[in-house]
């Protein structure tokens, strides 16, 4: 750093400071401008009279006595608070903590008693890095020069390490484990359960809910003798479940369902090595917004294929959060807060408890909120609706605050968060993932955890389907405020395969008349979402679902929604993760009525129509999902071709085939032709060709086009082999629907 203080000016400082007897009122404001002096840094009163981005006393008067929101102040930099000379620092960070929000969330949050300062990172999606110097530690160059990047250039103290690195390193460790313990025999739902409960305890030490390095140390002990590994776990379990000692080690309440079993399975020395290498990671600052996904990877065998597959990042499900949960929310609030401030105004003790009346009422409204997923899978859209209630809640009361008034203790809880899921092993995640967002929460704006218990049981989020009871009569859903989620992808050609002849007659049974035979499987929770609206029993809805819903049978499903309320925000066409996979999705929130700005692709619009098109009444825009066909065109046109099989190939393998031999000598032009469909009209041919051996030629006469028919035989037979119909299973090379009149 360019400011070297001299030998004296630190002697001097250290002396001053390390005899001082100065309350923490007296001394904070002379403490920092020496050090500002030490650091070659101009003092706040000097560098800024206004107080507009450097100043000591941020904020205003707090109802709990004392002044400002944090005694020193540098925007885009840090906040500071003082305490007492050798006083807990962790009182003076809870309060910065608390209050990040209101000082436009600092990246540094720092904390001095005199003696020592703590530098705690605040940067968004980053584990949190703390910074402690000593009054002695100041002789050093380079952590005064750390100190004086706080004022310069905090972006030099941010950690490399994301939250999501974390998550994915913990995910693939205890993924290793589980896969091992199934390889070993042992029942999979038996180990999701036994290292849910590992993996809870892994992070309730690193948050220190479990004292020490407890945990930690029991898998020291334990790798010394593995055979004592599932007794001293149970033990633990045990304590946990119920509150009590562990050893000489108070242990809290947890409760919550999660250590009702105490069972732990034996684990060899390698298998403790793991859970070992695991806990030297920061389960603090995992994240869970992805963190139920990742981990219901390496948990559910079926889906182990998908380890190391992309997720949907939490920035793509605050899409649908913001619009549906939380924007109409912060409009109701400004109204409110509006009528606080003038009845305020009047200065008398009638009109401020009218305010006072007005704020209870808005906070009762938050915290009877609900939120539905009934789809909820590992949980991270019930994490993000919950964690957004929960902000709403605290900026609320800072503003009250900021006005005059009281300001109480955080009381939005996981139970504001309703879920159903018929995947047992996403529904313990799911659980899991909604107490972790809590208890981090918490701890991260200041607050101390409720301990009557610390996990609150979680039957809001119901094991069970969505669709149908186990009679096949339809489903109920609890009501809720506003329901959101990312339903099942799957098509209609694929619903008898994937859910059996049974299940899918009695869904379509079920919702006759109301979601289409040949839509999606998404369609259902739509219609579903749509009828709770019209039942009042929901305000508004978010869902998740492929972009085909714009068209077809899926259609209906929207149409439906627009006749009975409208659509008023949508993403029509966006990238998405599902089940690893990259696909394209349409986002859609809907309501029965839109009560703010009706947004499409980003940008406003007049209304959104069933197609996921807008329109614009200044441009003219039409409703092309209101055209008919004319008779005049009957007969034209009718239902193109059914491949029902892998016969489209792309133009580079066409071309390759076309100059290649056969036995016969004819061309493998005679069998290869261009496809076009509605898209390659519209928007030019995408290259694709279609394998066709026509409506006559016999499998003998078809193989020999040789490269084709080899492609047809490895990509097309082993599935139409299983066809319920018999003349695709006999002609297995032939397409599906050949429309010999085209």
């Amino acid at each position: 750093m360019s400011h070297q203080p001299t030998p004296e000016q630190l002697d001097t400082f250290i002396a001053t400071w390390r005899d001082s007897a100065l309350t923490e009122r007296a001394a904070a404001q002379s403490h920092f401008n020496q050090l500002c002096d030490l650091l070659g840094v101009t003092p706040p009163t000097v560098a800024d009279p206004q107080g507009e981005w450097f100043c000591f006393e941020k904020g205003v008067k707090k109802t709990g006595g004392g002044d400002g929101w944090a005694d020193v102040w540098r925007k885009d930099c840090f906040a500071w608070e003082y305490k007492g000379k050798h006083k807990d620092l962790g009182v003076a960070l809870r309060q910065l903590q608390q209050y990040a929000p209101a000082l436009n969330n600092p990246p540094l949050l720092i904390v001095c008693n005199l003696s020592t300062i703590e530098i705690h990172t605040n940067f968004t999606n980053t584990v949190v890095q703390v910074y402690r110097l000593s009054l002695d530690d100041l002789r050093d160059p380079e952590q005064r020069q750390r100190l004086g990047w706080a004022f310069t250039d905090p972006d030099r103290l941010k950690p490399d390490r994301t939250r999501e690195a974390v998550t994915e390193d913990a995910a693939k460790l205890l993924g290793a484990l589980a896969q091992r313990l199934r390889q070993r025999g042992h029942d999979p739902q038996a180990v999701a359960h036994v290292l849910t409960r590992l993996l809870f305890c892994l992070f309730a030490e690193d948050i220190g809910l479990l004292p020490g390095q407890l945990f930690s140390n029991l898998l020291a002990e334990a790798r010394q003798s593995p055979a004592e590994f599932p007794a001293l776990a149970s033990e633990l379990f045990r304590a946990m479940q119920h509150g009590g000692r562990f050893g000489l080690a108070r242990i809290p309440w947890f409760n919550g369902g999660l250590f009702d079993d105490a069972t732990c399975l034996p684990l060899e020395k390698a298998d403790l090595d793991t859970l070992h290498s695991a806990a030297t990671l920061d389960w603090s600052a995992i994240e869970p917004a992805i963190f139920g996904t990742l981990f219901e990877r390496g948990l559910d065998p079926d889906k182990r294929s998908q380890l190391g597959a992309h997720y949907t990042d939490a920035g793509s499900i605050r899409r649908l959060i913001e619009p549906v949960i939380r924007d109409p929310l912060w409009a109701e609030w400004a109204t409110v807060k509006g009528a606080m401030a003038a009845d305020l105004g009047k200065g008398t003790p009638k009109a401020r408890q009218q305010a006072i009346n007005r704020l209870n009422g808005f906070l009762e409204r938050l915290r009877t909120f609900r939120v539905l997923d009934p789809a909820c899978g590992s949980g991270n859209f019930l994490y993000l609706a919950l964690r957004t209630l929960k902000d709403i809640e605290h900026q609320v009361m800072l503003e009250a605050e900021a006005l005059g008034l009281q300001r109480g203790f955080p009381a939005v809880g996981p139970e504001a968060v309703l879920g159903i899921e018929l995947n047992p092993y996403a529904a313990e995640l799911a659980r899991l993932t909604v107490w972790i967002g809590e208890i981090q929460w918490m701890l991260g704006h200041g607050y101390n955890l409720n301990d009557q218990p610390i996990l609150k049981p979680l039957n809001t989020i119901e094991g069970r389907d969505a669709l149908l009871t186990p009679d096949g009569t339809e489903a109920t859903w609890p009501p809720a405020n506003a329901i959101v989620g990312n339903p099942p992808f799957l098509g209609d050609k694929k619903q008898l395969a994937e859910l059996g002849n049974q299940y899918a007659g009695l869904l379509r049974r079920a919702y006759a008349g109301r979601v289409p035979g040949g839509a999606d499987l998404v369609c259902y929770w739509f219609e579903k979402a749509r009828a709770q609206i019209e039942a009042r029993q929901a305000q508004r809805a978010g869902l998740v679902a492929t972009n085909s819903i714009r068209g077809g049978q899926n259609r209906k499903v929207l149409e439906r929604i627009r006749e009975t309320g409208t659509i008023f925000h949508a993403w029509s066409d966006e990238p998405w993760v599902n089940e690893g996979a990259a696909v394209r999705v349409s986002l859609v929130g809907f309501a029965k009525e839109a009560g703010q700005p009706v947004m499409l692709d980003g940008q406003p619009v007049a209304a959104i129509h069933a197609d996921l098109t807008g329109s614009n009444e200044a441009a003219g825009a039409l409703d092309l999902t209101q055209a008919r066909p004319l008779p005049e065109n009957a007969g034209c046109s009718f239902f193109g071709l059914c491949l029902a099989g892998a016969f489209a190939v792309d133009s580079e393998t066409a071309r390759r085939w076309l100059q290649q031999p056969n036995p016969h000598s004819r061309p493998n032009s005679e069998v290869l032709r261009p496809i076009w469909n509605g898209v390659d009209v519209t928007q030019g041919w995408k290259g694709r060709w279609v394998i066709d051996f026509g409506t006559d030629l016999s499998e003998s006469e078809a193989a020999l086009y040789e490269a084709p028919f080899a492609h047809v035989l490895a990509k097309v037979k082993p599935v139409r082999m299983s066809n319920r119909e018999k003349s695709r299973v006999d002609y297995w090379w032939r397409h599906g629907r050949p429309r010999p009149e085209l």
